[in-house]
């Protein structure tokens, strides 16, 4: 096929990616019975106020309900109740919302329903320190994490022991009502008991790992935090506990889904696709190495795959702060590897989010390709310099390749398209 417009067709493909994961078209087919007694909906998410906007639509019966989402990702509706808070930092309206959260679901019977929806970037949302801890801890707790490099499913660890909401505690505190976990996954290997910090999915997860964790990252936490997680008070509820027998757990939404959908959106348009992964992890910039690596083997050589092919991959990679420089790490991946394709021809990239934002600007990601480089030197930036300082952003800013489709809904994780004509 012939492309007149790389950029659009990457769109079309992040567009397909995200039409997979509309909790629109995916919750109908995941409602639970109605109970007998009330039904009470509640949840946290950059994509749960889309998500209970889905659920009301779809329910028929009477609820009532409180979720929990990102400043400006809200969705109408009309018997569920959104309340907004800070990501990926959390704040003061974000302890009131699990506050409230805990209070909605105290004093349920067997005959009750509590139907969480839950997607990835709940753990922010949710703060709510345990006993002796307060917010300003659990600031210091992410900032940390953020900045440590460390895999999504260990920070999860950690969180869940600072917490009483996460690690299956709302769950818990649901007892003995019946509880439904839909469940949005934005982690590599699709755990729900990990998206969000799992607050109504225990796991196996112990103490010991999170202070592991901790250790292997050299996270400096707070004296008060790390006199916690040392305290046998820490301890999550497991996953036996009969408090969570009455528990079911659904995932409408995946990576893997929409990575098949961005492959069939290819297909359709003639573009042969395939998929490397949708659970990759690791430093950002060292696997956007990697994909340039494989993407010049392919431009240059036909092999392994032969071009033209699209190449696509989910999943989460991290970033370990050097400096304090604007960027997310999808951003932060495509600048790694538009240095790794620097003067190759008929390469063409997107990087994003699929939650509409990277870090914590108002892009989900950017778009590369072989003259990215030179384009920059243009503009008098230095990719080196600026993939040094943490600075993805501000370079893809000056050569005005930013990807803003705005927040969508969703949030399957990381897309990454590479177009080798």
């Amino acid at each position: 096929m012939t492309i007149l417009d790389p950029k659009s067709f990457l769109t079309s493909i992040f567009n397909a990616a995200v039409a997979a994961a509309d909790p629109e078209k995916t919750i109908r087919y995941h409602l639970p019975v109605r109970p007998k007694g009330r039904t009470i909906v509640i949840g946290a998410g950059k994509g749960s106020a889309q998500m209970a906007a889905a659920f009301e639509k779809a329910w028929d019966g009477p609820l009532e309900g409180l979720v929990v989402t990102r400043y400006g990702y809200d969705a109408k509706c009309e018997r569920i109740e959104i309340i907004e808070a800070a990501h990926p930092v959390p704040d003061a309206a974000g302890l009131e919302a699990s506050r409230r959260l805990l209070g909605k679901v105290q004093g349920l019977t067997a005959d009750d329903l509590v139907v969480a929806l839950i997607s990835g970037g709940g753990s922010a949302l949710l703060p709510s320190p345990a006993t002796g801890l307060t917010l300003a801890d659990e600031i210091a707790v992410n900032e940390a994490l953020l900045a440590s490099g460390a895999p999504i499913a260990a920070m999860n660890t950690i969180r869940k022991h600072l917490s009483t909401i996460k690690g299956g505690r709302l769950a818990a505190a649901a007892w003995p009502a019946k509880m439904v976990s839909l469940v949005v996954s934005d982690i590599p290997g699709d755990n729900p008991a990990l998206v969000a910090s799992g607050p109504t999915v225990p796991d196996t997860g112990s103490r010991a790992d999170a202070l592991a964790s901790i250790s292997a990252y050299g996270m400096n936490l707070p004296a008060s935090v790390m006199a916690h997680i040392n305290s046998p008070a820490a301890d999550a509820p497991i996953p036996g506990d009969e408090r969570f027998s009455r528990n079911e757990v659904h995932l409408i939404a995946s990576a893997g889904v929409s990575l098949e959908a961005a492959a069939a959106e290819a297909s359709r348009q003639g573009m042969e696709a395939v998929i490397l992964s949708d659970a990759i992890e690791g430093e950002a910039r060292e696997v956007g190495g990697v994909h340039a690596a494989i993407a010049r083997e392919v431009a240059t050589r036909n092999r392994p795959f032969s071009k033209p092919v699209l190449i696509l991959s989910g999943g989460e990679t991290t970033v370990t702060l050097r400096a304090k420089g604007k960027g997310g790490r999808n951003s932060e991946f495509l600048l790694a590897f538009a240095i790794g394709i620097n003067d190759v021809k008929g390469i063409h990239a997107l990087a994003a989010d699929t939650d509409g934002i990277d870090g914590s600007e108002d892009n989900a990601g950017a778009f590369a390709d072989g003259s990215t480089v030179a384009g920059m030197r243009a503009a008098g930036i230095d990719a080196k310099a600026m993939l040094a300082g943490n600075n993805a952003w501000t370079a893809f800013n000056a050569v005005g390749d930013l990807f803003v489709p705005g927040p969508t809904g969703t949030n399957v994780n990381d897309l990454r398209a590479i177009l080798i004509r």
